[in-house]
């Protein structure tokens, strides 16, 4: 079967199979796969048909490359783009959208009579903690009459998911998988000792180093004066030895780290393009100086891309007057840049142009080049495995590496993909077991992250008036619910294992008048009422948190006794982004008064937090001092502070980005404000978060003040002064 002048692959003709027979469909293919050949055919079906076809996308880079992608195919008339940043087109019958965009259509009612498919791409962010209840309830809300593509690189439980699916939908939901890459990859070690090597080499020459290093520690404490103290005898004992360096790892005397540009020159022209992944923005820009510096003179271009590129700089700079600097503009004729999310935007897109035009050799760049965006490499380079997750730094899960390290290997252009692990040897028995599961690709099973925030609760009450059996069916539709139950009845089997066993030896557990059990089988009668137990208290337990959550919006007087909507449930509908404290914060009519710069401000003291580390150097004044406190009056008010008890996650309030936001709106650059701050790390990207999140929350609160013209044109006023430069997404 061929498509588009493709001849199409098994999986690929599989799925496309089933979308020819009226069926949702869940496809797990490798990054690189052509899995997204079947959501094309999918929306050029849907357009010839004269029906209509939704994509959405976890992140909204991935939604405007596929609004540009589209939008070259169809023409402009025909695709449309809805992100909390903008609205293009929103009647187009093919839409491209992020998946809360979706869910929030569905929860406010849309009909959508038209609608033929839904493709989510990247489905298995359904886990994601933040974010994964918005892929369960869009799921759950969708009509059964629209179809399903599921697109994912890594369902690993994908029988387990479609049978949910299979379940919420009252149909069959069958999966396509494909485990075989077109492009294989090949997964390397790096340090300067190590030079580039397979992971048998590399542990050769690990275990080598290993002694050497034990050796010259034992050498280094008995050198130590006794009692001395500080590096001594007594002190570095640490996995496995002494430390010559007092950092509790072995490193041999002298031993430094390997540079990132060291790695890239060991790699050479042959290996180039180069996607290195770094875990900061400032690295990224970092890392991206550094090797302009360290690179030759000439850089890794020749002539004629040199030429290619000046004239794209040139034609940057009448469009985007003193943003690219000099030295941006010689790191790009060399071939080297950065990508990360706090890149100005017009950068970012010349960045991506480049790159597609084959002009970029090696560039530096953040987890979010990984997620969808079809911009493959010959090689990937990780600078460290480990990573921040918002609560310490763990090991990358094999999803999040695969995600990365399948962009290596361009279809049609390489035989193989390289990987390449920057891993020092102190390093290795941390990172071994880790980097084993990488090479075998044992991906995580796919776990539900579900959990009902109070807009949830309330927007189910409201769409369903109240009707608590129709919330409980909804709320027992959750992959949650059911991964619950899948579990109950396993724990069910083995109580009833148990139990016959028990009984068949004398003692019947569940005889109330069984008195207690003899000696010889304490030990089982304990696990089986430990088992009971834990049954007993999963049973119900998203439809409890659904009653506790309502209970307390009771409680705060946004409800009252029969579930009625009081004035905090009407607002709270519409808000996502902290939800009480925004609900709290329209009751009490400060925004009413405040100007759209000082609206701005208040917004984005909600939406960012700085570490300890960071010094602000201005404090709120005037009337940036006045807004703060009015809005610490209401952050340490009673409804705030109970919704944030009972469900143990404390709200954000930073006063200092009052100041920030309200210069952002007056037109301050980012350099600009970022004088006013000391920090260790780069923080520019989080600004700009800062920001992106503000503008989200002005979006929501456009449509509680809907109804109100004055408000409604301040908000409009905010909405469009703040997007610019950094926070603007559309490229």
């Amino acid at each position: 079967m061929e498509y588009r002048g493709l001849q199409l692959d098994p999986f690929q003709q599989q799925a496309i199979e089933h979308v020819d027979a009226d069926r949702s469909v869940l496809v797990s293919a490798p990054t690189g796969t052509g899995k997204t050949l079947i959501a094309d055919y999918i929306v050029e079906k849907a357009l010839t048909e004269n029906k209509e076809v939704i994509y959405t996308a976890p992140i909204k880079a991935l939604s405007n490359q596929k609004y540009r992608d589209y939008t070259r195919l169809y023409g402009y008339d025909k695709v449309g783009l809805i992100t909390g940043d903008n609205v293009i087109n929103r009647d187009a019958p093919l839409r491209i959208m992020t998946t809360e965009i979706l869910r929030n259509m569905l929860l406010g009612g849309e009909e959508l009579p038209h609608l033929s498919h839904v493709i989510i791409d990247e489905i298995h962010f359904l886990d994601d903690i933040e974010r994964g209840t918005v892929w369960e309830e869009l799921l759950i809300y969708l009509p059964a009459r629209v179809k399903i593509l599921g697109l994912s690189a890594t369902l690993a439980n994908i029988q387990e998911f479609s049978d949910w699916l299979s379940y919420v939908r009252g149909e069959e939901v069958p999966t396509v998988v494909e485990n075989t890459r077109h492009v294989p990859l090949s997964i390397y070690m790096a340090n300067r000792d190590a030079g580039i090597c397979d992971i048998d080499r590399y542990k050769f020459m690990h275990e080598r180093w290993l002694k050497l290093a034990k050796r010259a520690a034992i050498d280094a404490e008995r050198a130590a004066p006794a009692g001395g103290g500080g590096r001594g005898r007594g002190r570095g004992r640490g996995r496995g030895g002494s430390s010559s360096t007092g950092s509790g790892r072995l490193r041999l005397p002298g031993q430094r780290e390997t540079r990132h540009y060291e790695l890239i020159q060991m790699l050479g022209a042959n290996f180039q393009p180069i996607l290195y992944f770094a875990f900061s923005r400032k690295m990224c820009e970092q890392f991206s100086r550094e090797l302009g510096r360290k690179a030759p003179d000439e850089g890794f271009t020749n002539a004629d891309e040199k030429a290619l590129i000046k004239a794209r700089i040139d034609q940057f700079d009448l469009e985007f007057v003193k943003v690219m600097t000099t030295d941006q503009e010689n790191m790009y004729l060399k071939g080297i840049a950065c990508h990360h999310a706090g890149l100005h935007v017009g950068l970012k897109a010349f960045v991506e142009d480049l790159y597609e035009r084959k002009l970029i050799k090696v560039l530096y760049c953040t987890s979010t080049f990984a997620l969808g965006i079809n911009m493959p490499a010959r090689t990937t380079c990780f600078q460290a495995l480990r990573k921040y997750d918002g609560r310490g730094v763990v090991p990358l899960t094999v999803r999040q590496f695969m995600q990365k390290a399948g962009r290596a290997g361009r279809r049609g252009i390489d035989d193989v993909g390289y990987v390449v692990i920057l891993e020092e040897f102190w390093d290795f028995e941390r990172d071994a077991d880790a980097i084993q599961s990488y090479i075998s690709g044992d991906h995580e099973k796919v776990r539900s992250a579900f959990n009902l925030s109070f807009n949830s609760v309330v927007n189910l009450l409201d769409r369903h008036s109240g009707e608590m059996d129709q919330i409980r069916d909804i709320i027992d539709k959750s992959f949650l619910t059911f991964s619950y139950r899948q579990a109950a009845a396993e724990e069910e089997r083995k109580l009833t294992h148990i139990a016959d066993s028990l009984k068949k030896d004398g003692w019947d557990p569940r005889d109330p008048a069984a008195g207690t059990p003899p000696r010889h089988l304490m030990a089982r009668a304990k696990k089986f009422r430990k088992l009971g137990r834990h049954q007993e208290r999963t049973d119900d337990k998203v439809w409890g948190d659904f009653n506790e959550k309502a209970k307390l919006l009771q409680d705060i007087g946004y409800l009252d006794e029969n579930l009625e909507f009081n004035a905090g449930a009407k607002v709270l509908r519409h808000l996502q982004i902290e939800e009480i404290f925004s609900t709290e914060l329209v009751l009490s009519g400060i925004l009413d008064e405040q100007t759209p710069a000082l609206i701005f401000g208040a917004i984005c003291s909600m939406s960012n937090s700085f570490s300890r580390a960071v010094n602000i150097r201005v404090r709120p004044r005037g009337l940036e001092g006045k807004l703060s406190k009015d809005i610490r009056v209401i952050r340490f008010g009673e409804p705030v502070r109970k919704t944030e008890y009972a469900i143990g996650h404390q709200v954000t309030f930073t006063p200092e980005m009052i100041h920030f936001g309200v210069e952002w709106f007056e037109g301050r650059s980012l350099q600009e404000m970022l004088l006013a701050i000391e920090s260790p790390t780069d923080i520019s990207g989080d600004l700009v978060s800062a920001f992106r999140r503000a503008k989200d929350l002005c979006q929501q609160l456009k449509r509680v003040y809907e109804e109100d013209p004055y408000m409604s044109e301040k908000l409009k006023t905010i909405l469009k002064t703040v997007s610019r430069d950094e926070v603007e997404v559309v490229d």
